[in-house]
């Protein structure tokens, strides 16, 4: 029986990750042709208050509902279930108004914060979607906790496409209407309302195919008191959402930092505006690399699960490690190809080669943060919440201390460095204070040589091939697009066989790959 139970924990698990795997990819590819068709400045306009929107998500969708699912699954008692999620509703109601409110009400402030009074209806059109959060949150949370996770992996992959949608269809319209791009973006930012209304229909249904089923007798128990409910709201939940939309936070601080400062530096403000655009090219870039390296260390969160539930440590901290090597190999694998093509990838998707060196500092990123979603996910399922925390906060901390004067040193150049900066030192905090075993992951066998050695001759290679060839052919955009799949094809079989040569990876890991096995025979 119990056997059963977590092979139905698993199937959830991996339609959820599914789920979040199509969602991120998107979130991340519809950028693309957004930024095609209305330029540096419109993309700047949109990505000034896409953050607001990013935590917005994060909390309806990532960090609030798993922590309402981990108090379901705390009692098995309807009565209990019932309650908890109605005070669970209240407070974030509460919540949520009071974020609309705020924003509404400081429309102007926030945007004059920003540098640009212009951007104040893109906030008031994405506060909107706040009012949804509770209901988001909380009947997500709640089906997960019953480890039901279609509702919501389908509401996540709907939200996603509605959003998407509406955003291209006001691009497209903005270009055919010759729109102010103040416009085109009030009317992007509305796909978040759009799409809050259309996830929420999906969740709807499925909640009422549920309650027209017997639901039994509910028994009147205990249940959590508002004072205690809201301390492990701000604790434990709070910890989760901070995670979840750590990159988002540190686009807001760009949000208020790299355009005033490079106003400050000397740019004008319509050059200021689009070289900002040029610096957020790099967010859907840095969202596609970490794709492979989160969904490797999603995949493998209910294996930790299931070991801290049969009280296996042994089995615990060996797919700790597992998880956190993996991360590390494929991230900083992906990292290596960006940085190396930088100059292809820049050109075929966005038209241009401006901004090559701060991108590809940029992507450092995702080696970080494919590091700090390892390293906290195992803190988190010990319980321990309070250190990834305060990990965070310094990071942001540091950021917010650092960004100004690095934009007026270096430009958009100093702003991903201070990107960059911010994440090592969370992750350091976190490396430093894991148990000893963790700590020692990324260097038994020698591992981070090896994959030194396997990412060089990768960058090696696909770098020396891809500029001979621009050298030789000078190609178009398209033919641009060419080259860069096939440096990326070359490189991608170059990193795994060398990968397999030094024995960077155990049995035991390439074996949890998807298509491992396949790899492993073929090898031989």
């Amino acid at each position: 029986m119990q056997n059963k139970q977590m092979k139905h924990v698993v199937n959830g698990a991996f339609i959820l990750s599914l789920a979040a795997l199509i969602a991120k990819i998107l979130s991340a590819v519809y950028r693309v042709p957004f930024q095609n068709l209305v330029g540096n400045t419109g993309f700047y306009v949109y990505q000034q208050i896409y953050p607001l929107y990013g935590i917005g998500m994060t909390f309806a969708l990532s960090g609030l509902p798993v922590f309402i699912s981990k108090l379901i699954a705390e009692q098995t008692d309807s009565g209990w279930q019932r309650e908890t999620l109605r005070r669970s509703a209240l407070l974030l109601t509460f919540l949520s108004v009071l974020i609309f409110i705020g924003l509404q009400v400081g429309a102007g402030q926030i945007a004059q914060a920003m540098g640009d009074r212009q951007l104040a209806p893109l906030i008031d059109a994405v506060a909107w979607m706040f009012l949804f959060m509770p209901w988001l949150a909380v009947s997500r949370g709640f089906f997960q906790g019953r480890f039901i996770m279609v509702p919501t992996a389908l509401s996540q992959v709907i939200e996603q496409i509605v959003r998407v949608a509406v955003i291209l269809i006001a691009a497209v319209w903005a270009v055919q209407g010759h729109w102010s791009v103040y416009k085109m973006g009030t009317w992007a930012m509305s796909g978040a309302a759009f799409g809050a209304l259309a996830s929420s229909g999906v969740l709807l249904y499925f909640w009422w195919r549920r309650e027209r089923q017997p639901q039994g007798n509910m028994s009147k128990v205990a249940v959590p008191r508002y004072r205690d409910l809201l301390r492990r709201f701000l604790a434990e939940g709070g910890s989760l959402c901070l995670f979840a939309s750590l990159i988002v936070l540190l686009q807001l601080v760009d949000s208020f930092s790299v355009k005033n400062n490079l106003v400050v530096a000397g740019l004008g403000q319509a050059a200021a505006k689009s070289l900002k655009g040029v610096y957020d090219r790099g967010q859907p870039l840095v969202q596609l690399g970490l794709v492979l390296a989160t969904a490797l260390s999603t995949s493998l969160l209910p294996s930790l699960t299931r070991a801290l539930q049969r009280q296996r440590q042994n089995e615990f901290y060996r797919q700790a490690v597992m998880m956190i090597r993996l991360s590390c190999a494929f991230s900083v694998a992906a990292a290596g190809g960006l940085i190396a093509l930088m100059p292809g990838v820049n050109r075929l998707l966005f038209g241009d080669t401006h901004g090559d060196l701060a991108l590809g500092l940029y992507m450092l990123s995702i080696v970080l943060v494919a590091l700090i979603s390892s390293y906290s996910s195992v803190f988190q399922s010990l319980g321990e919440y309070h250190l990834p925390t305060v990990a965070l906060l310094l990071g942001l901390v540091v950021k917010l201390a650092i960004n100004g004067w690095a934009v007026r040193q270096w430009q958009i150049n100093g702003a991903s460095g201070a990107t960059v900066f911010a994440l090592a030192v969370m992750f350091w905090l976190l490396w430093w204070h894991s148990r000893n075993y963790i700590r020692q992951a990324l260097f038994r066998q020698n591992f981070l040589g090896k994959l030194f050695v396997c990412t060089g001759g990768m960058v090696l290679v696909v770098g020396v091939l891809y500029a001979q060839l621009v050298q030789w052919l000078q190609p178009g955009r398209l033919a641009t697009g060419g080259l860069v799949l096939l440096c990326v094809a070359l490189g991608g079989g170059v990193f795994l066989f060398l990968a397999r040569k030094l024995r960077l990876l155990t049995i035991r890991e390439w074996l949890a790959l998807p298509l491992g096995k396949k790899f492993l025979r073929r090898f031989k």
